[in-house]
């Protein structure tokens, strides 16, 4: 019996980062190219889109927790688009871009597929009786992201960064992900893939955790707390 399934003995829940972990975010920049092309008649080079991109990204995991309701998520994504805007023009400020285009532009490159071993493997762990909840940093959209990609069916909760007004790894949002799971701390494990928002910030909120390193090199993580994928959790491999 492989040490990530030794983890899940005793336990009665599973709670699970999305990012990096379930989920992995498509390369935006050619379909962002395409988009301002098409919506703004902007040619950009995709090393500009990546730039631009990357300064959005940047600022929304400053802010993604204002996203909090409909209104409030669009608030932000408009400020997101803004700052994208900015990176595109130098810094000279987006207003000579349509804002509605704009965002409407940075939401159509930005999307999300399930990783291939995460359908497998949550549906392993069902049938194991476990409860299964997610717990991450983002805005409130993220259980539309789930259900776009297939996983959200799979799983029991959904725990928030913006609902909670908490984010990993501060202990709040774990306990938040116990309550969904109705579990105690100690029948929980939390898999993710921050050293310190998963990792550290489940163990201080008293919960077992497993790091999930998907893109080391040369294969196994340098832990012990660590899985290269979810198959290994599910005991596929």
């Amino acid at each position: 019996m492989s040490a990530a399934v030794q983890a899940l003995r005793g336990k009665r829940a599973v709670l699970l980062d999305a990012l990096g972990t379930l989920v992995e975010l498509v390369p935006p920049a050619p379909a962002l190219v395409r988009a301002l092309e098409r919506r703004l008649g902007l040619a950009v080079t995709e090393r500009d889109a990546e730039r631009a991109i990357g300064a959005e990204i940047a600022y929304y995991r400053g802010h993604l927790d204002e996203g909090r309701d409909a209104a409030s998520l669009a608030e932000l994504r408009r400020r997101c688009a803004r700052v994208m805007g900015e990176a595109l023009v130098g810094g000279a400020g987006s207003s000579e871009l349509e804002e509605e285009a704009l965002t409407a532009a940075l939401m159509e490159s930005l999307r999300f597929r399930a990783y291939p071993d995460a359908p497998a493997a949550l549906s392993a762990l069902r049938e194991r009786g476990l409860r299964l909840v997610v717990v991450s940093n983002w805005d409130v959209s993220l259980p539309e992201v789930l259900e776009r990609v297939g996983l959200r069916p799979a799983l029991d909760a959904v725990v928030t960064s913006a609902a909670v007004g908490a984010r990993k790894p501060a202990p709040e949002i774990f306990q938040a992900g116990l309550r969904a799971a109705g579990v105690a701390a100690a029948e929980a494990l939390h898999v993710g893939d921050g050293p310190e928002e998963d990792l550290a910030g489940a163990r201080a909120a008293g919960i077992d955790a497993l790091l999930i390193a998907r893109h080391r090199a040369g294969g196994r993580p340098a832990t012990a707390a660590a899985i290269a994928s979810l198959a290994e959790l599910a005991g596929q491999v």
